[in-house]
């Protein structure tokens, strides 16, 4: 399958990757556990993984490219801890997890990876993120409900996939 000119996938977390009950992960309240294959916070809340999350990482790595996270939040090993327990922790070549504009991140991702912005899509559930990631020339495509399976195609398709 042909990458074209797609390098790095980008994904935020919150409302992207994970629906933390409502909330961004850095309003759960810790210690985070799993119990089977469902995690929660202390209070009982779950932390559950939009189900076409999976289906795309898988079609990711067939095409050989790397995914990175990038999270603006104020508990960034909260948001460690979740990947780790959802086993997802080991998807993610490059995370820039921490409370900083999305800009940063992604300057950190470009040096890290060597993929020039152009190169990179990325997916985040606030306008904000995507008009400011954007701006920098990252295929930027908005998720309005969850990450969706028509998110990714749009993705996709807007790289050339």
């Amino acid at each position: 399958m042909e990458t074209g000119q797609l390098k790095l996938v980008v994904f935020d977390l919150d409302f992207t990757v994970w629906d933390a009950g409502g909330v961004w992960c850095d309003c759960l309240s810790p210690p985070f556990h799993r119990t089977g294959d469902r995690v929660f916070d202390a209070n009982g809340d779950e932390v559950v993984i939009y189900s076409d999350i999976f289906k795309a990482f898988d079609f990711i790595d067939e095409l050989g490219v790397p995914i990175a996270a990038a999270s603006r939040t104020n508990q960034p090993e909260w948001a460690r801890d979740l990947l780790s327990l959802h086993g997802l922790d080991d998807r993610f070549r490059w995370s820039e997890i921490y409370p900083s504009s999305k800009v940063a991140h992604f300057w950190e991702l470009a040096s890290a990876s060597q993929a020039s912005y152009s190169e990179m899509l990325f997916f985040d559930d606030e306008m904000r993120n995507i008009d400011e990631v954007g701006a920098l020339g990252v295929h930027s495509i908005h998720v309005a409900n969850g990450f969706r399976w028509d998110d990714f195609e749009r993705g996709l398709a807007q790289v050339g996939v």
